[in-house]
């Protein structure tokens, strides 16, 4: 059973990497290398504007989203007077970013697809491409959709909120929409689906941690733009890990059974 789930997750995860990278790569990529292009400018301009003998030194944090699904970006913000520190390191540009992007989608892949056979074979579900692609949307709710609402995919440069807040809100988003989720889909009772909506609708009330009040050298249709192609990425990132790993699964089933036989 476990070898059977780690080789359709591993299947299943090489089919999405391998979509999704070519979709992150002709659709969001050139979006994050212009955004980080208004972002070196913008920092720039500060540094000419900033008194004599008071450093701007930018100070990155690597924040990963369905998905992020599953894109690396790194956000910059801007220490006023704090010792010189070196920045965060990231891959060259060309085939070094390419090739990271594909490792990392394809990492972010085959974990995701463990994860959802080890729910589906927990749900008492097995796994085909009808069950895999409904637990698939399911996850891609929980990952991405929710908290997106409240924390769209940034680009470079944004204005965000702290990363501790951001992390801590979008578990405390995704955990009790998949929880939700999971009592209205498969619960299914009266009392199941009311406490559902429950949890998927209160992280929502309470409200996701907003930035500072700063402007953002970026365009707003640059940063919709990418948030909308990241997200459609995303489901489809979900969508195939989830036909995959029902495919994969018959697939393998079938082999056995006619080893079995032989």
């Amino acid at each position: 059973m476990i070898l059977r789930l780690l080789s359709a997750a591993l299947a299943a995860g090489f089919l999405a990497a391998v979509v999704t990278t070519g979709l992150e790569l002709t659709l969001t990529s050139p979006l994050i290398i212009a955004a980080e292009a208004y972002e070196t400018q913008g920092t720039q301009r500060a540094a000419q504007a900033s008194p004599a003998g008071l450093p701007i030194v930018p100070a990155h944090d690597v924040h990963a989203r369905v998905v992020q699904a599953r894109i690396v970006q790194v956000h910059a913000g801007h220490d006023h007077g704090a010792p010189s520190a070196a920045p965060a390191w990231q891959p060259g540009e060309g085939l070094p970013r390419m090739a990271f992007t594909g490792l990392a989608t394809l990492v972010g892949a085959v974990g995701y697809a463990l994860l959802l056979g080890a729910v589906m074979l927990a749900c008492g579900r097995t796994p085909t491409p009808e069950t895999g692609l409904a637990f698939a949307v399911a996850g891609f709710a929980s990952v991405a959709l929710a908290p997106g609402l409240g924390l769209p995919p940034e680009l470079p440069g944004s204005a965000a909120a702290p990363l501790a807040a951001r992390q801590a809100w979008w578990v405390m988003t995704a955990a009790p929409t998949g929880m939700g989720l999971y009592l209205i889909g498969v619960r299914r009772s009266l009392i199941a689906i009311l406490g559902g909506l429950v949890l998927i609708v209160v992280p929502h009330v309470a409200g996701a941690p907003q930035p500072p009040a700063e402007t953002s050298e970026l365009p707003a249709a640059l940063a919709a733009q990418f948030a909308a192609r990241s997200l459609a990425v995303s489901f489809v990132f979900w969508a195939l890990i989830g036909l995959g790993l029902g495919w994969a699964w018959q697939g393998f089933s079938a082999r056995g059974r006619e080893a079995a036989r032989a």
